[in-house]
C-alpha cells in the first residue's frame, strides 16, 4: 500500500517550478500545447529544460486522459 503513495508522489517531485512551462508559451504568445508541439518538432531549438518540460506535459496529458477514461 506505501509503495503506491511513493509512485503518485513523482509527479510532485517532478514539478519544481509549477506554471513556468505555461508562463513560456504565454510569452512566446501562443498554447502550452502548441510549445509542446513545437519543441518536440524541433528539440535542437530548445534548452534540456525545456524539452523535459515539454516531455512531463505530454506524460501529464496522457495520465488526465486516461483517468477520465476510467470513470
Amino acid at each position: 500500500m506505501e509503495e503506491k503513495k511513493e509512485d503518485k508522489k513523482w509527479i510532485q517531485k517532478a514539478i519544481k517550478k509549477p506554471g513556468s512551462f505555461t508562463a513560456k508559451a504565454k510569452r512566446r504568445g501562443i498554447t502550452s500545447a502548441q510549445l509542446q508541439a513545437n519543441v518536440q518538432k524541433n528539440p535542437d531549438k530548445y534548452d534540456k529544460n525545456t524539452q523535459k518540460q515539454a516531455q512531463l506535459r505530454e506524460t501529464l496529458v496522457q495520465l488526465s486522459k486516461r483517468k477520465k477514461s476510467e470513470k
